[in-house]
């Protein structure tokens, strides 16, 4: 039997990401959030207009997203109830939210230089890829009272790093799912995926390579970047850290 019930929240399931994105200073910011999902060589993410990491895409159009591995949780509950907004809204600090400078000491990770946009990548997490803002879009156009608190962005991704160990053997661009494990967020818990297939998938029969289009292409791009380091004077693979948003 069903009942109505009317949830606070509605996540169903879908996997942390970790952002980060240049901050004015030139240094970098890491969001955890877990608003986002991938259709073609595109990701569409939701996040609040006033966050800090919006506000940091916005202004640059450029941003990565960072997957996190099943034996990350310590590093991105470390990021939780952090901000890089100074000062913190309200909010924000009536739930435990704290403004952190250098994410990256905080939650004991490593910036790694990008290839072809400005913010650093995550070196722990397996599966990165940088990407540029395409559209913003403002949410909640039929409520007077909340139009434009929210954002949903569509972003491009223009290349995406992931470690040797998650390539599926025999094919160059292809993910082994069965070693792949990312952090699953449902309703603010951390879950993984298991280990094995439920059943064969009968959408997995048709070739990855079948949905590729030219214009999905993820290609050699002349793009060009100043060369600043992620926090401050930091060389990348000094023992940096990151955090959630």
């Amino acid at each position: 039997m069903h009942h109505q019930i009317s949830p606070a929240i509605l996540y169903w399931g879908t996997p942390v990401v970790l952002i980060t994105s240049e901050n004015k200073d030139g240094t970098c910011n890491i969001a955890p959030m877990s608003s986002a999902w991938w259709l073609n060589d595109r990701c569409m993410i939701g996040l609040s207009s006033g966050a800090h990491t919006s506000k940091n895409i916005i202004r640059t159009r450029q941003c990565v997203l960072n997957l996190p591995s099943e034996d990350m949780t310590d590093h991105v509950n470390a990021l939780a109830r952090t901000t890089g907004e100074n000062p913190t809204s309200a909010w924000k600090t009536s739930v435990g939210y704290r403004f952190i400078k250098d994410k990256f000491t905080h939650a004991k990770l490593t910036p790694q230089m990008s290839e072809l946009v400005v913010p650093c990548r995550i070196q722990e997490c397996p599966v990165q890829m940088e990407a540029e803002l395409v559209e913003v879009n403002e949410m909640m156009k039929d409520l007077p009272d909340r139009k434009g608190s929210m954002f949903s962005m569509e972003l491009k991704i223009l290349r995406v790093h992931v470690e040797d160990r998650l390539r599926l053997a025999g094919y160059e661009n292809r993910i082994d799912s069965e070693k792949w494990q990312p952090i699953i967020m449902c309703f603010s818990e951390f879950y993984g995926m298991g280990r094995t297939k439920l059943v064969p998938s009968r959408l997995a029969e048709i070739d990855e390579e079948a949905y590729r289009s030219p214009r999905n292409r993820i290609t050699e791009r002349a793009v060009v970047i100043e060369q600043k380091k992620c926090i401050g004077d930091r060389k990348e693979g000094d023992a940096g850290a990151a955090a959630f948003m």
